[in-house]
């Protein structure tokens, strides 16, 4: 089969379209043709093999233990493993590939995957799972937002930012966004109730405190993200953009600080599972949740639009078409 492929760390100049063995479901899995596949963060950190941290803990030590990059997956069932009762050949499915999706086959385990939306396209679909279910994670198992709360979202034009805006909105709360001028229109769009451009305004300056903050891949001091936040407030840090070796320093910083303050800064583990996609999957069908999809790529492109997203320059999510 036709796959991007990459032996070892690096830039997206070390991903290139080759042939490698159709992968073969095992009991609990099934091979699916893929439609279409998602780009988030991970894949680029995972591309290059930072935070070192990863490499540590089996990711690989020098390349890519998988050498077909992507998780994001949407498209039909082709084979079911031996133990698969959910699935039967010719579902359209949508879910995470652990061992690679950028490429014509990919496996996917059934507890990473459900069917797909009917109002979605594949491309729609394939940008959805890795995305979407941090969100939800964030915001309701570990924010535990409530409804009516005020909930402010730094980093709301991007991959998770823009499912966090939609979710927050269809779970009650009242929501501020933070995002560069030439996204703030995405932001509203999506249904935020106010926009911060954070190249005009430091949201740290605004007298309103926060029931909720969730930073998602910023860069913001503990000290300055507390101080936007109300006295019984929580802070939630999603991904950790900063750092070469563990990627979480802020994260344990607030974690070492919460039992000491009345605000709750709490840690944020992501763990994927099919509750939490299924989840989104019925707010998606019922027209709460939208996929903002900024730019779809061919199978041969997916160099560029790495290059694309980690410029900073995605609306949303960026789709890659099989």
């Amino acid at each position: 089969m036709r796959a991007i492929l990459q032996d070892k760390y690096g830039t997206p100049d070390n991903l290139h379209l080759g042939e490698t063995d159709k992968p073969m479901p095992g009991p609990n899995e099934v091979l699916i043709e893929v439609r279409a596949a998602g780009i988030d963060r991970g894949t680029a950190h995972l591309m290059r093999g930072e935070p070192y941290l990863m490499r540590v803990i089996g990711f690989g030590f020098r390349g890519p233990k998988n050498p077909v990059p992507g998780r994001d997956v949407a498209g039909t069932v082709v084979e079911v493993g031996s133990d698969v009762t959910e699935f039967t050949p010719g579902d359209e499915v949508f879910g995470i590939a652990p061992k690679g999706s950028f490429a014509e086959y990919a496996v996917a385990p059934t507890k990473k995957l459900v069917h797909k939306p009917a109002n979605l396209t594949f491309e729609q679909a394939a940008v959805v799972p890795v995305s979407a279910t941090t969100a939800i994670r964030a915001l309701r198992d570990v924010g535990h937002v409530e409804r009516g709360q005020h909930v402010l979202i730094i980093g709301a034009s991007g991959g998770v930012g823009t499912y966090a805006v939609q979710l927050a909105k269809a779970l009650g709360a009242t929501v501020t966004g933070v995002s560069s001028t030439a996204k703030v229109d995405l932001v509203r769009t999506l249904g935020a109730d106010d926009v911060i451009d954070y190249t005009q305004e430091d949201f740290a300056d605004r007298a309103t405190r926060c029931d909720l903050i969730l930073d998602i891949g910023g860069n913001s001091r503990i000290s300055r993200l507390r101080g936007a936040l109300a006295p019984k407030g929580t802070l939630v840090i999603v991904g950790g953009e900063a750092g070469k070796w563990t990627g979480v320093g802020r994260q344990l910083g607030a974690v070492s600080l919460s039992p000491f303050v009345s605000q709750r800064l709490a840690m944020f583990v992501n763990k994927e599972s099919r509750e939490n996609l299924e989840a989104v999957s019925e707010l998606i069908e019922a027209g709460q949740v939208t996929p903002s999809v900024d730019r779809t790529y061919p199978l041969i492109e997916v160099p560029d639009a790495m290059r694309h997203l980690e410029a900073g320059e995605a609306r949303g999510k960026i789709a890659i078409s099989i």
